[in-house]
């Protein structure tokens, strides 16, 4: 009888729980509307607000303050997902979590949207449930990964595709404490050309298109002092 007590408290409080507030940004507005649609019948989730761009979901997190913002990664032109996630985890101080949904998972995007403070990363492919649970998971800054994605980040863990050159990671360190070219340049007695070239050379072996994804998979597979 105790424990049928225990179980109907711990069920009202579930149902008393405030829902997850939740902002959209999609690109696209029939996405957005079967997303919207879908989260409908989610439990626990209000949508708060949609955004059709990076710069209108940065500013709707601003203004709403919501827990989550299920945010796409490709929205044409302008601001991209990636630097919306960075901006809107920054200025939030951590308390609005982005829950990325896209239908990329190359090591590069992974691997860029991580380094942007994204709390999770998961595929259109994903059946509703495993939306649902990703979405409350995030709210509570919990992380959450696509089955696909887990497996590509803990196999690059388990085999780091590096190869760096000691010079490569004298940069790669320079890049990690937030230096300019022009400032590796001078800390290493070297042009900002041979530091451009390194630079390339560190983004292909490490699977990378940007300063921020590079710095990511370095700490990721400990390459850094």
């Amino acid at each position: 009888m105790a424990g049928g007590t225990e179980q109907a408290r711990a069920a009202g409080a579930s149902s008393s729980a405030a829902p997850v507030r939740l902002v959209l940004c999609d690109d696209h507005a029939v996405v957005r509307a079967g997303l919207r649609a879908l989260l409908g019948s989610a439990p626990g989730v209000e949508v708060v607000g949609e955004a059709d761009s990076g710069a209108e979901a940065v500013a709707l997190a601003a203004k709403l303050a919501p827990d989550v913002v299920l945010m796409d990664l490709q929205l044409g032109d302008g601001m991209d997902g990636v630097e919306a996630t960075r901006r809107i985890t920054a200025a939030s101080g951590g308390s609005v979590h982005v829950l990325v949904l896209t239908t990329y998972d190359t090591d590069a995007d992974i691997t860029r949207a991580i380094g942007a403070g994204a709390t999770g990363y998961l595929l259109k492919a994903e059946r509703p449930e495993e939306l649902f649970t990703a979405i409350h998971s995030a709210a509570v800054g919990r992380t959450a990964l696509s089955a696909p994605v887990a497996h590509r980040v803990m196999a690059r863990m388990r085999s780091p595709r590096s190869g760096l050159t000691d010079r490569e990671r004298d940069i790669l360190g320079q890049l990690a404490r937030g230096l300019t070219n022009r400032d590796i340049a001078k800390a290493l007695f070297l042009s900002e050309a041979t530091v451009k070239t390194h630079l390339g050379r560190i983004y292909d072996k490490l699977g990378v298109d940007t300063r921020a994804g590079a710095v990511a998979v370095a700490k990721e597979q400990r390459l850094l002092p």
